[in-house]
């Protein structure tokens, strides 16, 4: 499979919010309830702007499709898109604290095609030459077994309760890099 891999642009924002919706109810109707779903993508899910701006966010694309996204952090948000945060994260150091692996979304027609793993390998390598050696996320239900194979293990459930009471699954993860 032929894959481009680019940063993600404020021009993206539109396209990535269909991805992310497409994403979500496509590929978490096994884990999540419909009423978690569509409150996580209201209260949780989105695009996260300080990633495009600190450069840190991809898009995958196949034959001028979006068929993948996800990044990294050098901040100390662990998930959420905008809707999500109050104030701009503040910095991590790279010599005491781990990236944040964030905001993964694969088109479900594409799921399971080693997209998730190719940006995973992207964002490490990344992170890796900004001078972090570990790595962690809050991993959706759907996304740890993925996130397993890939060398991350399991610290601590996170669980996200909503604003309208839902409650989404969430595994906080770690990898040493």
């Amino acid at each position: 499979m032929s894959l481009k891999t680019r940063l993600a642009t404020f021009d993206d924002v539109p396209q990535l919010m269909k991805l992310i919706a497409l994403s979500v109810r496509g590929l978490s109707t096994d884990y999540y309830t419909p009423q978690q779903i569509e409150s996580a993508l209201k209260y949780i899910f989105g695009v996260d702007s300080q990633l495009i701006t600190d450069g840190t966010y991809y898009v995958i694309e196949k034959d001028n499709q979006m068929v993948g996204c996800g990044g990294w952090s050098k901040r100390n948000t662990l998930y959420g898109g905008d809707q999500h945060k109050e104030t701009e994260d503040p910095l991590l150091d790279p010599a005491k604290d781990a990236a944040r692996i964030r905001a993964f979304f694969v088109h479900p027609d594409y799921a399971r095609q080693g997209i998730g793993k190719h940006i995973i390998n992207v964002c490490e390598t990344a992170a890796r030459d900004n001078g972090f050696t570990t790595f962690e996320l809050g991993a959706t239900l759907p996304g740890v077994p993925l996130y397993t194979a890939m060398g991350y293990s399991p610290v601590k459930r996170v669980d996200a309760v909503l604003a309208d009471g839902e409650v989404l699954g969430i595994l906080k993860m770690q990898k040493q890099g």
